[in-house]
């Protein structure tokens, strides 16, 4: 069953992670599309009106909760530095 992230704003609810749903990776709750996906799509030069047209499922508000999502990942993020 998938299980919602309760990271920093109520908004990345909108995403979810399951084993059962591409292979563990975080999507926009009830689709198969992939955080990955939208910001890949993003860096492209998609921009948000493109990807709802690409993607009617999708709400504006699913696009801003995978930028959030991504957000709060990266702040999580360690470098740890090893001696060569």
């Amino acid at each position: 069953m998938p299980y919602f992230l309760n990271l920093m704003s109520d908004s990345i609810t909108r995403i979810t992670a399951s084993h059962e749903v591409m292979l563990g990776k975080p999507v926009v709750r009830g689709t198969r599309l992939t955080v990955e996906l939208l910001l890949r799509k993003l860096s492209e030069g998609a921009t948000p009106n493109d990807l709802l047209r690409m993607y009617p499922e999708l709400e504006a508000a699913d696009i801003q909760a995978a930028l959030a999502y991504a957000t709060a990942v990266l702040a999580r993020e360690e470098i740890i530095g090893l001696a060569a």
